[in-house]
């Protein structure tokens, strides 16, 4: 994933213009120029989810297993990228785990804020490619959901 210039995760990608380009092609273009050298076809493909509101705006998404030569190629080439450092601020590996106090890893970071639908599309690659098994994931998004402790001032001074 990558850490938008918002703050927010999300996915590689963009927008398409249909008229001119498959949503392949559209997709390789943004990619050629944030990661420069991944290429996506059909059989990528997973699934499109529709955003609500006033700007409703449809979202596909695609997948590919990587080998981690190929994951550390992708990570150095965004470093490289004509959009690192000002719509991306760098690429996040997501943590398949969890730590023995059931927060840390992925239950952590699923508490991260991430822009439209990149949460819902994160956790449906998760379920649906077999990359955590289904009831650690349940586990993890229900983790997300419990009310996080106060933390304890020890300082013992007045604020």
């Amino acid at each position: 994933m990558q850490m938008r210039f918002d703050g927010l995760l999300g996915f590689p990608g963009g927008f398409v213009d249909r008229r001119y380009w498959s949503l392949e092609d559209g997709l390789n273009r943004v990619l050629g120029l944030g990661l420069g050298c991944v290429r996506l076809t059909e059989a990528d493909y997973l699934c499109s989810h529709l955003t609500e509101g006033p700007h409703r705006v449809v979202a596909h998404f695609y997948a590919r297993q990587l080998t981690l030569e190929e994951l550390h190629t992708i990570e150095i080439s965004a470093v490289h990228s004509r959009d690192h450092g000002m719509e991306v601020m760098g690429m996040v590996r997501v943590p398949l785990y969890t730590q023995k106090d059931r927060m840390g890893g992925l239950p952590n970071f699923l508490a991260n804020s991430f822009v439209g639908t990149a949460k819902f599309q994160l956790l449906f690659a998760l379920k649906i490619l077999n990359m955590v098994p289904e009831e650690k994931l349940a586990e993890a998004v229900a983790a997300t959901q419990r009310p996080k402790k106060a933390a304890i001032d020890h300082s013992g001074g007045a604020a």
